[in-house]
């Protein structure tokens, strides 16, 4: 593929990605890395990049996205009244704890070894999503501190790890112990930005570019990626939310998570 031609794909791609990733998330609550971290791990390696140095870089871009889009988010639940500002001031330095210590192991394992990772949680959100949809809580009440604090750290470590929000882990992770379930999404939002912000930042400066990374690339952030993600996720969200009113949420919530387990199983395959 020559470089004209592979710009245009590329840019064509990102687009593409950026306008579904932010429509998906105002339809189904769901977050954007979700649907960012395999698009962008299958295109870099359409245009000659490996899959270990694909998957970190696609990693660290989706958490550098979600940097905007988690404050954009933010600002319209907490309008709403749906932080939980006193659950968030718990859970932040244990969520951080998690980031900085997923940070650095991105930085030390395999790339194949990280896909699998994303396909093995991607699998288990879908399933999560199909099978406990009004299905009764764990338990009646969040844990306490001791509970809350390695629930937390889990959260950080897995989702900076994969290039995953807050949304995807740690909704079900609230909800599992009967918290309200518009509470948990507004907060889910924050632990989003608690996730992308150090988490990018990190990836920016300890991150080392391998020789085959695609280009603009710093650290493991690629930032022409960014560039054409951040705005059009922020601009298709509201548009999203909106067509919820209209659209069947429920059973395209199914088809998206029998989507998701189709990619989660594609990103496994990568590893054997």
């Amino acid at each position: 593929m020559e470089f004209s031609n592979e710009l245009l794909f590329v840019t064509l791609s990102l687009m593409a990605t950026g306008c579904l990733a932010g429509f998906l998330a105002g339809l189904l609550g769901v977050g954007g890395g979700i649907i960012i971290v395999p698009v962008l791990f299958f295109v870099f390696q359409i245009i000659g990049v490996s899959p270990e140095t694909a998957m970190p870089i696609a990693t660290a871009t989706s958490l550098a996205t979600m940097v905007f889009t988690s404050l954009s988010s933010i600002r319209a639940h907490f309008k709403r009244g749906n932080v939980d500002f006193p659950l968030l001031k718990t859970l932040a330095p244990f969520v951080i704890l998690g980031v900085l210590a997923g940070s650095v192991m991105v930085t030390k394992v395999n790339g194949l070894w990280l896909s699998g990772l994303f396909g093995v949680i991607a699998i288990m959100a879908a399933l999560n999503m199909i099978l406990r949809a009004g299905a009764k809580p764990l338990a009646n009440e969040l844990p306490g501190t001791p509970g809350k604090g390695i629930m937390a750290t889990t959260i950080g470590f897995f989702s900076v790890m994969i290039g995953i929000g807050g949304g995807t882990l740690t909704v079900p992770s609230l909800t599992a112990f009967n918290y309200p379930i518009h509470k948990a999404v507004g907060t889910a939002a924050a632990v989003g930005f608690l996730i992308a912000f150090p988490g990018a930042l990190s990836l920016l400066i300890i991150g080392q570019s391998a020789p085959d990374a695609p280009p603009m690339t710093y650290g493991l952030v690629n930032v022409l990626a960014c560039f054409f993600l951040i705005p059009l996720t922020v601009l298709f969200a509201p548009i999203g939310a909106r067509a919820s009113s209209y659209l069947n949420a429920k059973l395209l919530k199914r088809i998206f998570a029998v989507s998701l387990i189709i990619t989660g199983i594609r990103m496994l395959v990568q590893v054997f």
